[in-house]
C-alpha cells in the first residue's frame, strides 16, 4: 500500500489507505459533472470529471454547444497517487468551499474551447435515492449522487470569442455521483447479452426564482420503476415530497427526440401539478465526451503512460445524423406561473412500453 495526501485527513471508511477504495469492482467510479447555459438557445457548456482508482485512470472533457457547433476537448492521464489532484491535462476542479462553491478550469489549448468559471450554489447540495441495478446476478450500478442548481462568475472563449459569464444570466446544475455503473474498456458480454438494454430515462433538475425541483424517472423493458425522485428544495434546505412522478414525453414524429413533455407530481395531501417542459438547445451527450459511442475513448479507458489531451469539432447542419444517444438539453420548465430553467436530460434506447412493437 502507498500513503496519499489525503491519508492525513481524518475520513477513512475502511481499514485501507484513501486511495484504495472499498471495492476491488473495476467499474469504481468518482466524478464531476457540471453544465452552464443562459436558459435560452444560444449557448449549452458540459464538464464532466472523473476517477476510476481500479483502472488506475482519470479523465475529463467540456463540450460546448452552440446552434452551429458541438465542439469538446477531453483529457486523459494515469491516476497516480493523490486521488486530490483533480488537474487532468489543461483541467482542474478546485473545491473553494464543500458543498457551496467550487472553481473550474481548462486552461488555453490548441482546441478552440477555454474557461475559468466559479459556480455557486442556489439550493444545498441534495442527495438523491441511491441507485442500484442488478444484471444476470451482476450488480451493474451502485452509486449515490448529490444534486445542486447554482450560478456561474467567468468567463468562456470558444474559439476567438469572448464570453463573460456573470450570475445575473449564467445558471445550471451539478451533481457529484461515485459507487459502480460501467466505465472503461468494453467487456465481453457473455451471458449480459440477453438483457433488453433498455434505458428509458428523464433527468430533470428546474431552477425556479426561489426554489428547485428535482426529477428523476428510470424504467425498464416492462415499464416498471428503477429509480425516481420528486422533490421541491429551498435555499434553507427545506424539502418537500413531490410524490411518484409521472412522465409523458412528446416525440418528433418517426423518432424518439423529445419535443416537449409533460410531468405530473402530486404532493402527498396536496394537490397536484402539471410542469410543462421543452428542450430549449439539446446537446448530444455521448458524441466525443467518452460516455459511450467512441470505441476509442470512454471513461476510464487507459490512453497510455502519457498524458493526452485532444480535440473534437462537428457542425451543424452538416454532421446532425451523427448525433445521438443520451441529450442533456437546456429545458425551459412553467407551473402555476412559475418558469425556470435547468436540465433536461433524457433517452428513450430500447423496447418500452410506451413504444409501439
Amino acid at each position: 500500500m502507498t500513503l496519499s495526501p489525503l491519508d492525513d485527513f481524518p475520513i477513512h471508511q475502511t481499514s485501507q489507505v484513501m486511495r484504495h477504495v472499498a471495492t476491488s469492482d473495476r467499474n469504481f467510479y468518482d466524478r464531476y459533472y457540471f453544465n452552464c447555459h443562459a436558459g435560452s438557445d444560444e449557448l449549452m457548456l458540459i464538464i464532466g470529471v472523473g476517477q476510476y482508482p481500479n483502472l488506475g485512470v482519470t479523465d475529463a472533457f467540456a463540450c460546448v454547444r452552440t446552434p452551429g457547433l458541438h465542439r469538446v476537448v477531453r483529457a486523459s492521464r494515469e491516476l497516480g497517487n493523490d486521488r486530490m489532484d483533480t488537474t487532468v491535462g489543461p483541467f482542474r476542479v478546485e473545491v473553494i468551499e464543500g458543498l457551496k462553491r467550487l472553481r473550474v478550469v481548462l486552461s488555453d489549448n490548441e482546441h478552440g474551447l477555454s474557461f475559468d468559471l466559479t459556480w455557486e450554489g442556489t439550493i444545498p447540495a441534495t442527495l438523491e435515492p441511491r441507485h442500484f441495478i442488478r444484471w444476470q446476478e451482476r450488480v451493474m450500478f451502485d452509486s449515490t449522487r448529490m444534486a445542486q442548481t447554482g450560478r456561474w462568475t467567468g468567463h468562456i472563449m470558444v474559439g476567438d470569442e469572448r464570453i463573460e459569464v456573470t450570475p445575473d444570466r449564467w445558471q445550471g446544475t451539478r451533481d457529484r455521483s461515485w459507487g459502480i455503473r460501467p466505465v472503461g474498456e468494453a467487456e465481453p458480454p457473455g451471458i449480459q447479452a440477453k438483457n433488453a438494454g433498455t434505458f428509458y430515462w428523464l433527468y430533470a433538475p428546474m431552477q425556479f426564482d426561489d426554489h428547485a425541483i428535482l426529477c428523476i424517472v428510470q424504467e425498464d423493458e416492462k415499464g416498471r420503476r428503477v429509480l425516481e425522485e420528486a422533490v421541491r428544495v429551498w435555499p434553507s434546505g427545506e424539502e418537500e415530497y413531490l410524490g411518484r412522478p409521472e412522465y409523458r414525453p412528446e416525440y418528433a414524429p418517426g423518432t424518439r427526440d423529445v419535443t416537449s413533455a409533460t410531468i405530473t407530481l402530486a404532493p402527498p395531501g396536496g394537490k397536484p401539478f402539471d410542469v410543462h417542459c421543452t428542450p430549449i438547445l439539446p446537446v448530444h451527450l455521448m458524441v466525443g465526451t467518452g460516455y459511450g459511442l467512441e470505441p476509442g475513448w470512454k471513461h476510464g479507458m487507459y490512453q497510455g503512460p502519457e498524458p493526452v489531451v485532444q480535440g473534437v469539432t462537428y457542425t451543424f447542419p452538416q454532421d446532425q445524423g451523427g448525433m445521438w444517444g443520451m441529450v442533456d438539453a437546456v429545458g425551459r420548465f412553467e407551473y402555476e406561473g412559475n418558469v425556470g430553467y435547468g436540465l433536461y436530460e433524457y433517452w428513450a434506447l430500447g423496447p418500452h412500453p410506451s413504444f409501439p412493437a
